[in-house]
């Protein structure tokens, strides 16, 4: 079995421009594919799970959203620092078109979409970590059986001020977590 790091996508990866789903719209959080290359050289597999509530609600669709991922992936590998998989969950329980309206497992903060990649990746969760900038993905990763869940600032522009009931860190950025004594325990 082996060990992720699971990024949540808008605020970790991407600036969180709100319901970001094209090129024109994504500018990297500063650091961030140096910071996944580290995880990698640590023995990491990249995982990323996004709450995509845009599609649900009709403002890009699944094709969109899929364009911009494909693009996403190449910049990670390129960078060295390849993702073993992005899993996505487009429901909202009450603003989202008929289709898409649901009260799913797979919505952070529940932690449907790290059960789903860990059966299909054979990721052992016990070693995992999960890096999130909301307090549900703190609370997605708690549910989801990994120790480490690291609360980063919005944009990697500060250590977050309140603190996530259910982060273990806290950081401003993916890149800082990365380079902090605290990570050195994972190289």
């Amino acid at each position: 079995m082996r060990r992720a790091a699971f990024l949540d996508r808008d605020g970790v990866i991407n600036l969180d421009r709100a319901y970001v789903h094209s090129r024109d719209e994504f500018d990297w959080v500063p650091g961030v594919l140096e910071a996944a290359r580290k995880l990698v050289e640590a023995g990491f597999i990249l995982v990323v799970v996004t709450n995509q509530s845009g599609i649900g609600r009709g403002y890009y669709t699944e094709e969109d959203f899929e364009k911009l991922t494909t693009w996403m992936r190449g910049e990670f590998e390129r960078a060295g620092a390849p993702l073993a998989g992005i899993y996505f969950c487009p429901h909202h329980p009450e603003k989202a078109i008929a289709r898409y309206r649901c009260d799913c497992i797979c919505r952070k903060p529940r932690p449907g979409m790290l059960l789903q990649a860990a059966k299909e990746l054979d990721i052992d969760l016990s070693h995992s970590v999960m890096f999130g900038d909301k307090p549900g993905d703190a609370t997605a990763g708690r549910a989801a059986g990994c120790p480490e869940r690291v609360f980063l600032g919005t944009d990697g522009k500060a250590v977050p001020t309140t603190e996530a009931p259910d982060a273990t860190r806290r950081f401003a950025s993916l890149l800082d977590a990365v380079s902090s004594p605290w990570f050195n325990q994972f190289s």
